[in-house]
């Protein structure tokens, strides 16, 4: 009994009642200690039914305990057994368990009989189960001659086995000569009687050595049968003779191997009883033959079968439930049927029960003057009988006690006193059995004792239950209290839950759960407490699971597995596959959190799954690893169905390597035309495993499968046998027919021809026939070999013609081919285009005009018009080079054209051709035309030279392209100052027959920006650029070089007129000092303590700490300091004359010019430096002054 009250607030309310266990008298949990007295209590025996092996000794167990210990005595066959007399039998010390010692002498069955233990103290007696002593047995089969079984194809036969009985009964199988299982199946099986049932046999059930096997596993010994020989023989071969010969015994049966509905072998009848016990298994066989073989179904009457107990055997013949109760009694119906028919057969099942317990007597633990009952029920079909013994005597026969009570099933005690303990035996049985139980009562006064260790240390993980136990004896019963912590109240019922064995329950435990419980138990002889401890654990979890991973054959997959635990628990992780143990393979490695398997191959699929342990709980996590590859190839290729033009292929699919294969691709390979080249036939889905196949004729065929999944295409499966199809007519024609000619007078017809595989039979050939489209001549034909041109000489020139081509062989002609048109060879044009017109639309560009040629000149295919024209050249350039002649075609019939990228200002002449598929005809008359003025292109080239301080000379050459008479050159150039700003733009018209022009009065050490182009009257070309800069005098270019950088900023012209104040006022502070002498020491200080410029200065010899001449001529660093018009200024680009090619790193012609900076700089190019043409910066006047 269990007192559990579920919680209702999580706090303890003081106000309410403490929760108290009051027991009731009925203690199942409570044991007695083994230091006080009590009566025999029977702890181990031998089974009811005890088979032994007579081989080995014989071993009756009796284990008892008690207070003061047990005696033990038996009796046999209900009458007492003498141990002493037996010198075979001894009993174990201080146990009552038998051995009989009959490997030495004696045999087994002396001992069969029906045993029972007593164990005996002064407290009562305790008796043991009957204990059936039955040695176990294994006959041999009797010897018997067995005559072969002949009968026909399509019967029905029973093989019977008929084993002989053993205890306990035999395991039946049947095997053949070499020990191998028989095959079985729904036509063939064994029956529960252990006979073998043929449906219907075939002549392959033929053999002669059908035997019986029972195997007797407690002997471990197989006995055999004599083998059985049958024969199975077709109705075609029996015949009169044969018939005739043949005895009634000889033969099995006459029944006709023609198809029959079903009929039942086993059982017998449309009906049929069956008897089972509960908690057994219920077995129901039905075994049925007929032609074709009947398929088995069950159903039960008014019910349906049990869904988790109910389990087929041997084909649907048997009916299996398991733990079989009364509410599976009823009718079970078992259905054969077949193409023919159907029958049943009604099994009425009963189910009977050996008793069972309801309630079992349970040890009674009283005080003197208390009362109790022992209460023993039980159940059975029929209704078991409940009878009382007492210290193994029946309690009618037994002595009396006043303080006993019997009512049917129960024992009413009032008043116990101490001589009331005794052992109470209650059987219950009736014809299918019998229990027996034991149950003691024992009369003490005993104040409580906790048995429970002291201190015990309880470590629960949070939020699970917490047991904390507090087993206790006491007589009377003690009441049970707990309390937490040392000033605690006791424990109240709104959390917790106490059990009748004294165990404290903390449903979710907490955090806070966390401390100190006392268990105090008190009866009225006294009291007894005792200390136990709780610790709450953070629980186990894994943060980081495995994940489910389909990898390829070959690579390298990882699980991770990252686990969060308790600080004070240390946590083992293992990995398992399949729930076992990881295999041992260097592949698999565990690294920290990760277990990696590399090379992965088909063995490693399956479940991966991660533990993580520590002593208090345990966490897991799994997933799954799918291996898949490309499938293995098909195998098993077989040809069925061969017709003319078609096959069945079928193939059975190698294994998918867990991805579906989605298709199947089907290849030929024609042995005899192509051998060793392999060609796509068809493809079919991936549930197929046969293709129905068109073929061609005349072709040796083999074939092949290939299996393709989302991994990939398998490797091609071996090769088929091979299938040569029938030789036919071709059944098409050659293609790309044409005729064309090569010479004025043939026609050439080629084809692309048959290939082997289109030829459908040996002797291929092609009839080639031809005549004129618009005569009224009649086919020429000619039959050729297998090839694929001909040729017809003689014709007139390019005249249409009808064509056709007909392939044939040994066997006769492809269908009617389609007629083509051709046309026999073309001849050169005979006629000039005429009346040729040229328009001049621009100066590069003219149109042109002709009349079209008559068709019948052109002789052959108009592809169109071609136009050469050329352009004059003068007597010296015609004599240096032949003359260029370019060529314009306009394909088709167009008659006029246009001539693009024409030079201006040109003379040119042209003619015009018309072209066929044979070339070109006669030639028009020449036309000439000429090409008005152009722009012309930009001078060749333009160089600055002999700079000066205030001119520039410029040269240049002519345009390469004057396209026209030049008239004048136009010169443009302005200053560019320090900012690249541009300075006023001058114009100035130079002649077109100069080539060299000089400016003057430029500004020196000015840069200057120059463009120049030429015109003529059409207007001005393209421009050239250019950039130069006036010089200086040559002795002072490297100074100028050096001061440009910094003499013309702003920022260093401050720079120095500060320097300039600062000497001016350090100057003044000197004269005075001197002046004074160092007359007046105190008047010195004060003056150096008021006026700080003095600090800088050195006493002892009167120059300043701070300045040096030598720093006076050192060029101020670029960007050190920012220019006065606060304009920043690139580091790289401050105005040296370096950069422009005027500084110490300049190169000079012996005339002055500048090399290398003037080779002519692109307009785009932004100009380097900021020259500036104003005064000379202050800085030369500071040097002098310095």
């Amino acid at each position: 009994m269990q007192l559990k009250i579920m919680p209702k607030k999580k706090r303890l309310s003081a106000g309410r009642v403490p929760l108290i266990l009051f027991l009731c008298q009925m203690i199942s949990a409570l044991e007695v200690p083994l230091d006080l007295v009590q009566p025999p209590t029977i702890t181990q025996q031998s089974p009811k039914d005890y088979i032994i092996d007579p081989r080995e000794n014989i071993v009756i167990q009796c284990e008892a305990k008690g207070k003061p210990p047990p005696s033990f005595s038996w009796t046999r066959n209900g009458t007492h057994f003498d141990i002493d007399k037996d010198p075979l039998v001894t009993m174990k010390p201080g146990s009552g368990t038998l051995i009989i010692n009959i490997m030495s002498e004696g045999k087994a069955e002396t001992y069969e009989g029906v045993y029972q233990c007593t164990a005996r103290n002064e407290r009562g007696a305790a008796i043991s189960n009957n204990i059936v002593i039955r040695p176990s047995r294994s006959p041999l089969w009797t010897k018997e001659k067995l005559e072969p079984i002949i009968l026909r194809s399509g019967q029905s036969l029973v093989l019977p086995c008929r084993p002989p009985v053993g205890l306990p009964p035999p395991i039946i199988f049947w095997m053949d000569n070499s020990f191998q299982r028989l095959p079985q199946s729904e036509r063939v099986s064994q029956g529960l009687n252990g006979d073998l049932y043929f449906s219907n046999v075939l002549p392959e059930d033929t053999r002669e050595d059908y035997i019986c096997y029972a195997r007797f596993n407690h002997t471990q010994t197989i006995q055999q049968k004599q083998p059985i020989s049958v024969k199975v023989i077709s109705v075609d071969e029996l015949n009169d003779t044969i018939a005739a010969n043949l005895s009634d015994t000889e033969f099995y049966s006459a029944k006709s191997s023609r198809e029959r509905p079903p009929t039942f072998l086993t059982p017998e009848g449309n009906a049929s009883n069956k008897e089972e016990l509960r908690g057994n298994v219920l077995s129901l066989e039905c075994i049925a033959e007929g032609l074709p073989t009947p398929v088995i179904y069950w159903i039960k009457e008014d019910g349906i079968l049990p869904i988790n107990r109910t389990f087929y055997k041997n084909f649907k013949k048997t009916l299996q439930i398991i733990h079989v109760s009364e509410a599976d009694s009823g009718n079970y119906q078992c259905i054969a049927k077949n193409a023919l028919g159907a029958i049943h057969h009604t099994i009425s099942v009963t189910v009977k029960a050996a008793p069972y317990w309801i309630m079992a007597p349970q040890n009674l633990v009283l005080s003197p003057g208390e009362d109790g009952t022992l209460i023993c029920r039980a159940n059975g079909k029929p209704k078991p009988r409940i009878s009382w013994l007492t210290n193994g005597v029946p309690v009618e026969i037994a002595p009396d006690d006043p303080s006993r009570k019997i009512d049917g099933d129960t024992i009413i005690f009032s008043n116990v006193q101490e001589r009331s303990s005794a052992v109470y035996q209650c059987n219950a049985s009736n014809e299918y059995g019998y229990l027996l139980a034991n149950a003691f009562v024992n009369v003490l006064a005993e104040p409580p004792r906790i048995l429970t260790t002291a201190n015990t240390l309880y470590q629960v993980i949070a939020n699970r239950p917490a047991l904390l136990d507090c087993a206790f004896f006491g007589s009377p019963l003690p009441t049970i209290e707990w309390f937490k912590g040392a000033k605690g109240s006791a424990l109240h019922e709104d959390i917790y839950v106490l059990h009748e064995n004294g165990t404290l329950e903390i449903p979710v435990a907490q955090k806070d759960s966390t401390g100190t419980y006392t268990c105090v138990a008190r009866n009225k002889l006294g009291m007894a407490k005792n200390e136990v401890h709780l610790e709450i654990k953070d629980p186990t979890r894994i943060i980081k699971q495995p994940e489910y991973a389909v990898v390829q054959r070959g690579s390298t997959v990882s699980f991770e597995c990252k686990v969060k635990h308790d600080h004070t628990l240390i946590p083992t992780v293992i990995w398992l596959k399949d729930n076992s143990e990881l295999p041992s393979d260097e592949r698999l490695t565990i690294d920290k959190d990760q277990l990696v398997i590399a090379d992965v191959s088909d063995d490693d699929s399956g479940t991966y799954t991660c533990v993580a342990n520590t002593t208090l709980d345990n966490v897991s996590a799994s997933a799954v690893l799918s291996v898949v590859d490309v499938p293995n190839p098909p195998f098993d290729l077989e040809l069925t169905n061969p017709l003319d033009k078609s096959v069945q292929l079928s193939w059975t699919p190698g294994d998918d390597n867990n991805s579906p294969i989605t298709k199947f691709i089907i290849e030929y390979e024609d042995t005899m035309h192509e051998a060793g080249l392999w060609h796509h036939h068809t493809e079919v889905s991936g549930t197929q495993t046969t293709a129905q196949l068109k073929l061609s004729p005349y072709v040796n065929y083999s074939f092949r499968v290939m299996a393709e999944n989302s991994i990939g295409r398998s490797s091609p499966s071996e090769a088929s046998e091979q299938y040569l199809t029938k030789a036919a007519e071709p059944d098409k024609n050659p293609t790309a027919v044409e005729g064309l000619g090569s010479e004025p007078d043939n026609l050439v017809i080629t084809w692309k021809p048959l290939n082997g595989f289109e030829s459908n039979g040996p002797g291929l050939q092609y009839k080639v026939s031809w005549r004129q489209k618009d005569g009224d001549d009649e086919w020429t034909s000619v039959v050729v070999a297998n090839v694929s041109k001909y040729i017809v000489s003689g014709t007139p020139t390019f005249v249409p013609y009808l064509i056709k081509v007909q392939a044939l062989n040994d066997v006769g002609f492809a269908p009617e081919p389609a007629v083509v048109m051709g046309h026999s060879g073309e001849d050169l044009p005979m006629v000039a285009p005429g009346n040729v017109r040229v328009t001049v639309v621009n100066s590069t560009l003219a149109e042109v005009h002709w009349d079209p040629v008559p068709l019948k000149s052109i002789r052959g295919h108009l592809q169109g018009y071609r136009i050469y024209y050329w352009k004059a050249q003068n007597s010296s350039k015609r004599k240096r080079r032949h003359i260029e002649k370019k060529i314009l075609t306009f394909q088709g019939s167009k008659t006029h054209g246009m001539l693009p990228g024409l030079e201006p200002f040109s003379h040119y002449t042209l003619n015009v051709r018309v072209v066929n598929g044979k070339g070109e005809g006669p030639a028009s008359s020449d036309q000439v035309f000429n090409t008005p003025e152009g722009v012309p292109s930009a001078p060749s080239s333009l160089k600055i030279v002999n700079p000066t301080l205030d001119s520039l000379t410029l040269e240049w050459d002519p345009p390469s392209h004057p396209n026209g008479i030049l008239t004048e050159y136009t010169l443009k150039y302005q200053p560019i100052n320090s900012t690249h700003e541009l300075g006023p733009l001058v114009d100035l018209k130079i002649p077109a027959n100069k080539t060299r022009w000089t400016l003057k009065n430029l500004n020196f050490s000015t840069r200057y920006k120059f463009y120049f182009y030429a015109q003529t009257s059409a207007g001005s070309g393209s421009q050239i650029t250019e950039e130069a800069v006036t010089t200086v005098d040559e002795g002072k270019m490297a100074m100028a070089s050096r001061q440009v950088d910094i003499a013309t900023q702003g920022w260093f012209i401050g720079l120095m007129c500060a320097v300039a104040l600062l000497i001016l006022i350090l100057l003044i502070v000197c004269f005075i000092r001197r002046n004074k002498g160092g007359k007046y020491p105190v008047k010195e200080k004060e003056d150096a303590r008021a006026d700080p410029e003095i600090q800088p200065m050195k006493e002892d010899d009167g120059t300043f700490g701070e300045y040096s001449d030598a720093e006076d001529h050192k060029p101020l660093k670029k960007g050190s300091r920012t220019p006065s018009d606060r304009t920043v200024k690139k580091e790289d680009s401050d105005d040296s004359l370096v950069d422009y090619g005027e500084g110490v790193n300049g190169q000079f012609n012996e005339d002055g010019s500048f090399i290398g900076q003037y080779s002519g700089k692109k307009e785009k190019e932004p100009a380097e430096g900021n020259e500036s043409s104003e005064a000379p910066s202050p800085v030369n006047a500071m040097n002098s002054f310095v």
